[in-house]
């Protein structure tokens, strides 16, 4: 490991944040937690600010919930053309060589092309950021080699070929449906939690998940946070479960506005930047300096 290789480290991190433009060549984020703590509205501000900030962003979104594209400001109608890539049987078969469903025993490409994926089904939604629906991926314990994954598989590893460009996804609690095929085009797993046992179980289990698929920096996020001794309290719970060595600790403050403008939070990128909004290029700061000592390590 050379000597800029990041430290794991269960404090917040306390080291000057890099210039704004400062970045490597990619920068691929992957964001999960227990439904309902937040990851979605996170992600979506993620995407928002990081395009701000000149990065060329694709936003996808692996939740069977789907609502990264409202979350991003896109308007209803345009949100239903956007067909989850997984359910396009035209495209996997034309992609792969095989049909979705045609049952087990096929032969098709397990590395397809897929080059062409984000100009034929991302849209642009506002602020300019890409935004693609993966759909729902075959449970890997199935045992299932299907060319569903194979074309999500490529899709991720595809992407993280390209040059300038932010990648965030959006997925559901824990990797287990992920698979290591999808999680190794990610450079970073920022697991999303709230204060709650339950929360905090389902984040303990996704970190350890994301270290089995050899994600390189995990950051943990503990969200809706009302005064600092409950976030104590939090990480007192996380030490008292067996603990973990994520990358980055860092939390975000209850914001009573953000229960007020979903799905959208295009309401937040407007208004006076609050203690909430601080606290989120705090973490984005943490995010792109850990990229950039990823980088580092690389070269």
């Amino acid at each position: 490991m050379c000597d800029t290789c990041p430290e794991h480290t269960h404090h917040h991190e306390s080291e000057n944040a890099l210039p704004l433009n400062a970045r490597g060549d990619e920068f691929r984020v992957v964001v999960t937690g227990k439904g309902g703590v937040g990851k979605t509205t996170l992600t979506a501000l993620l995407a928002r600010r990081l395009s701000r900030r000149a990065w060329r962003v694709l936003a996808l979104d692996a939740d069977p919930q789907m609502n990264l594209p409202y979350a991003l400001g896109l308007a209803p109608e345009r949100a239903r053309e956007l067909v989850p890539l997984s359910e396009n049987a035209d495209y996997v078969e034309e992609k792969t060589g095989a049909r979705p469903g045609d049952g087990w025993g096929l032969f098709f490409r397990l590395n397809p092309n897929v080059d062409d994926v984000v100009e034929r089904f991302g849209l642009r939604g506002p602020g300019g950021v890409r935004i693609l629906v993966m759909g729902n991926t075959v449970q890997p314990a199935a045992g299932c080699l299907c060319p569903e994954n194979a074309l999500l598989g490529a899709v991720t590893n595809s992407l993280s070929l390209r040059r300038d460009e932010a990648i965030l996804m959006d997925t559901q609690a824990g990797f287990e449906h992920f698979g290591r095929a999808l999680a190794k085009g990610f450079h970073h797993a920022v697991v999303v939690t709230d204060t709650t046992f339950n929360a905090m179980q389902v984040a303990l289990h996704a970190a350890r998940l994301a270290r089995e698929l050899e994600i390189p920096a995990i950051h943990l996020v503990v969200n809706r946070v009302r005064e600092d001794v409950e976030f104590m309290r939090a990480m007192a719970r996380l030490d008292a479960e067996g603990g973990f060595p994520f990358t980055s600790v860092n939390w975000l403050p209850e914001d009573e506005q953000l229960r007020h403008v979903e799905p959208s939070i295009e309401p937040l990128l407007t208004r006076d930047p609050a203690n909430f909004d601080h606290k989120l290029d705090e973490l984005l700061d943490a995010l792109v300096k850990h990229e950039e000592r990823l980088v580092q390590c690389a070269s």
